[in-house]
């Protein structure tokens, strides 16, 4: 068993590290490179798995359902612990709501599950992503533009992905080929940069990380075995959704909370203890899944 953990987790922290490595020695920035992969890669994963993967579109309302349980209900939870021991809003729901789904989620499925996993968590990633870019910027920012929001490429791809499969339609043969090895750079490139971003944040409110690092898996298990509960989810979802539910906070929150200037300092802390924490937690929840 120890083995097939490390099998499954070595591979992706690993690529995570290096990138730790190299962003400690070169702190180039790495703006035009997370556009690149969010822009072009990503999109063109989420366009060839959505259209050309999914065989069965119940797969995508009951993961869509259960996604949508585990981060309002995570939420709704985290609101009541702010409001009963006065911790702002807008510094612990947002990475209690939204985890890392796209940079070690699909990595880690794919490698816990294998490739017939990658649609489901897909879903899951898709559905957690537009929650982020649409509530999470709400509950920031205290507004939301739509127009914005509809722009974004890892939407649009979505819905083009959603609509071709349900209309029956394939992308051309001839195109099928290069829209696979550029959905293939996204994965490893997500978790390089996620390396080399932790590099780049200092840290400071440790206290606040070590908390959040510790209740982000605990609420996630407990709205993932409701909405597993309620939506008698099967094994292979309910192993994806187990998976989902306990990954660390998404380093989005923190890039939300420095561009809006809301505590980003305690957003860090709580992204990279709860990265750093994932270490040890993931791969010993991962033993109880499998």
């Amino acid at each position: 068993m120890l083995e097939q953990i490390l099998t499954i987790t070595l591979p992706v922290f690993s690529i995570v590290f290096i990138g730790y490595i190299y962003g400690r020695f070169d702190n180039h920035d790495l703006d035009v490179t997370n556009k690149i992969n969010m822009d072009i890669f990503l999109p063109a994963l989420l366009l060839f798995i959505l259209s050309e993967k999914i065989s069965e579109l119940q797969y995508v309302t009951d993961i869509f359902y259960a996604t949508l349980i585990v981060v309002i209900g995570s939420g709704l939870i985290t609101w009541l612990l702010c409001k009963l021991f006065h911790i702002p809003i807008t510094t612990l729901v947002p990475p209690m709501m939204f985890n890392n789904c796209g940079n070690l989620g699909l990595p880690l499925a794919v490698f816990a599950f294998g490739e017939q996993a990658l649609p489901l968590f897909v879903i899951a990633f898709v559905t957690s992503n537009t929650l982020h870019f649409s509530v999470g910027v709400w509950l920031v920012t205290g507004h939301f533009k739509i127009m914005t929001f509809l722009k974004n490429p890892v939407f649009v791809a979505s819905v083009a992905g959603l609509t071709l499969n349900i209309t029956g339609t394939h992308v051309p043969a001839m195109v099928l080929p290069g829209l696979e090895m550029i959905a293939a750079v996204s994965i490893p490139l997500m978790l390089a940069t996620l390396g080399i971003k932790f590099a780049n944040i200092k840290l400071s409110s440790m206290g606040i990380g070590v908390m959040a690092a510790i209740l982000a898996p605990l609420v996630g298990l407990i709205t993932a075995f409701l909405a597993i509960w309620l939506l008698d989810l099967n094994t292979e979802m309910t192993q994806v959704m187990l998976l989902f539910c306990i990954l660390p906070p998404a380093v989005l929150n923190y890039m939300f909370a420095e561009r809006y200037r809301q505590q980003p300092d305690q957003a860090a802390s709580i992204v990279v203890i709860g990265n750093m924490f994932a270490v040890v937690s993931v791969p010993l929840i991962l033993g109880f899944i499998l």
